[in-house]
């Protein structure tokens, strides 16, 4: 099976699960296909599926990342004492754990298509991702709260884990309560990653997009509670602050470089 008829195969499996989607045309060409196969996935709910279809989806998400290309952290030079900056598509870096901005439900983005970390994560890890974080969701019989984190496998993406945590949401001014508990955030991740012994771990901007912490402040933040935790715990030798946009990678750039020198959070 080449990736084309992996694609027409999951788009009419998935068509099949709802009787509301019959009679939906399948596009044509590979762009508007992709679209509706993301779209899909991004909707279906989190429930069981056959060897066939996982194994036909794996073929292809790992394909997908093969195709994007895979970043090695291995690859990349630290910026200084195991923190490391780096652009980039956090679902195609190869280390040990990234961390995913989830909200408190914890299975993740169901909006078609949009352009959240948390969507992106689930996308390319599969559908098994949602199912585990279901189960796990029903066990725990609460919604998940800020500042705390889960542990999953990655299945398709190329790094070993995925770090789940929910950030503040901004709605108003900044206060202390928000700066705290997205230092909660940095400092549940790091702890869970060293608990199982992870090396690496690679963290996006937590809550700096749909949910409207702002963005220096926010790196301020993320920088010194993995500097402060770092003084504790041998354990994890390397950091990624992983960012997407140009205007992150400035501050972080910038706010790297000064903290040699100390700064006030």
């Amino acid at each position: 099976m080449n990736q084309s008829e992996r694609r027409l195969y999951l788009i009419k499996s998935l068509l099949k699960e709802e009787p509301s989607y019959r009679g939906t045309q399948i596009p044509q060409g590979t762009e508007k296909q992709e679209l509706l196969l993301r779209g899909l996935l991004n909707v279906r709910p989190p429930r069981p599926v056959d060897e066939e279809f996982l194994k036909i989806q794996d073929a292809y998400l790992q394909e997908k990342t093969r195709e994007k290309g895979v970043t090695d952290l291995a690859d990349l030079a630290p910026h200084s004492d195991g923190l490391y900056l780096w652009q980039g598509d956090i679902t195609a870096l190869k280390c040990d754990a990234i961390v995913n901005a989830a909200n408190n439900g914890m299975t993740g983005c169901y909006i078609p298509n949009h352009h959240c970390i948390d969507n992106c994560i689930h996308t390319f890890s599969g559908v098994q991702l949602r199912l585990l974080c279901e189960t796990m969701m029903e066990k725990q019989g609460f919604p998940e709260p800020t500042g705390r984190a889960k542990i999953t496998p990655a299945f398709n993406l190329p790094c070993h884990y995925i770090l789940h945590t929910v950030g503040p949401i901004v709605s108003g001014p900044l206060t202390e309560t928000h700066c705290r508990q997205l230092a909660d955030c940095y400092h549940s991740c790091l702890e869970l990653a060293s608990s199982h012994r992870l090396k690496s771990i690679a963290f996006c901007c937590i809550s700096t997009g749909e949910f409207h912490f702002p963005r220096e402040k926010a790196a301020r933040i993320a920088i010194q509670s993995v500097r402060d935790y770092q003084k504790t715990d041998p354990i994890i030798k390397k950091v990624v602050f992983n960012v997407f946009q140009k205007e992150d990678y400035e501050i972080y750039k910038k706010l790297l470089t000064d903290c040699s020198d100390g700064f006030d959070s």
